[in-house]
């Protein structure tokens, strides 16, 4: 009778029909039926941060939710001293000046930015350009809203604009938009300032918009931390960027993210959302701003327990003859699927690994077809778990 009933509900309402079947479902509902029959799942498969809150942060949240005015309708874009907190982290982070009132927008995590952005600025057969695979809502966000997706496929970065320019070239309409998310969810991939430099020059001479979403700028491996496209001289005319405290700060509950960047951008969202929402609770704002402007040794904490459990992980994995390449920034790494198990594609694979060994991943399919190679591995585990998993690995891969 579910069955039935989400059939019913896919062939009767359009924007429903153009959303594929939810392909982590399946492995989310292997999952739990493997945890109800007693066994022991180590879970590589959702990007949700294990790591508590830093201390701090939510002590200033106790402290504000006991004022009662605290508790009224905050503001849909944010209270000012969270917007003022955002604008002073891209200055100290990127030496980017920002207006807080103009070109700053607090958002319910960056997913619900992306996906208000797309309902503001998308029509019916726009076309938008998003790199295939990618975070579901970048492709999805646009569908949602009526848009029609031209998918970038895999390549080398310096291949990137070649293959850019033919997507631009066989799409019709012209497209109003490109994504790009540096460090990439779920490959992990990052690109240096040149890179944006290409994009913005590529997107100003077409009058197109760029969207980048970098949720994952904080956790990076090495000694060259990740840019900001707003960087690059020009690109706040038609640049926006998405980032989060999801990750940064390790408050994925939190669910509290921000655009900045373009004026007419960040307008046209404000926009939307002052339909929509009244903003996150002032609380959780008022916290975010200690996230913001409090010690950030928290940061650099979360960052080398990422580091430890790459290292670990990847290590392991080829220990037992499982061949990862080792990220160099995000909290994934983004496995390709050994020879002799690539027929099955990635969600039988997947299905293979929580079966045999009890270890569950994403099947790269679900971030496009392009992924179906691949799956993801998030490091929301502890060491001793990844080592554990390793371990139930090993007769499988003859490690």
């Amino acid at each position: 009778m579910p069955e039935l009933r989400a059939t019913m509900v896919e062939s009767e309402f359009h924007r429903i029909r153009r959303l594929p079947p939810y392909v982590f479902a399946e492995v989310n509902r292997l999952k739990a039926a493997a945890r109800a029959a007693g066994r022991d799942v180590i879970d590589f498969g959702m990007g949700n941060p294990d790591m508590a809150s830093p201390p701090h942060v939510v002590a200033k949240l106790v402290e504000t939710v006991q004022d009662p005015r605290t508790h009224r309708y905050s503001n849909s874009k944010g209270i000012p001293g969270l917007r003022k907190a955002i604008a002073g982290y891209y200055q100290r982070r990127f030496t980017v000046d920002l207006d807080p009132e103009s070109e700053v927008i607090v958002t319910l995590g960056s997913k619900e930015g992306l996906a208000n952005l797309a309902q503001a600025i998308s029509s019916p057969g726009d076309v938008i350009l998003v790199p295939n695979p990618s975070y579901p809502i970048h492709a999805f966000g646009f569908m949602i809203a009526g848009a029609a997706i031209r998918h970038i496929p895999p390549c080398e970065p310096e291949q990137f604009l070649a293959t850019l320019e033919r997507a631009y070239k066989h799409s019709v309409p012209a497209p109003i938009a490109l994504i790009v998310n540096y460090p990439s969810n779920p490959t992990a991939e990052v690109r240096d300032l040149d890179f944006y430099g290409e994009i913005v020059e590529f997107a100003r001479s077409r009058g197109m918009y760029v969207l980048s979403d970098v949720a994952y700028a904080e956790i990076y491996f090495n000694d060259k931390p990740p840019p900001s496209i707003l960087q690059i001289p020009g690109a706040r005319d038609i640049a926006v960027e998405f980032g989060s405290l999801s990750k940064t700060y390790s408050m994925p509950g939190w669910r509290v993210g921000y655009a900045v960047g373009c004026r007419k951008l960040i307008t046209a969202l404000g926009r939307v959302k002052s339909y929509l929402d009244y903003g996150a609770f002032t609380p959780i704002q008022v916290a975010a701003i200690a996230a913001l402007n409090g010690p950030q040794d928290c940061v650099a904490e979360f960052r080398a327990t990422y580091k430890r459990r790459r290292d670990v992980l990847i290590e392991g994995l080829a220990s037992a003859g499982w061949q990862v390449p080792s990220p160099e920034a995000s909290m994934f790494a983004w496995a390709p699927i050994p020879e002799r198990f690539r027929h099955l594609g990635s969600l039988d694979f997947s299905k293979l690994l929580l079966e045999k060994s009890n270890v569950a991943v994403a099947p790269g399919i679900g971030f496009g077809e392009y992924g179906d190679t691949h799956v993801r591995l998030a490091l929301v585990e502890n060491t001793d778990r990844i080592r554990q998993a390793v371990r139930n690995l090993k007769p499988l891969f003859g490690g």
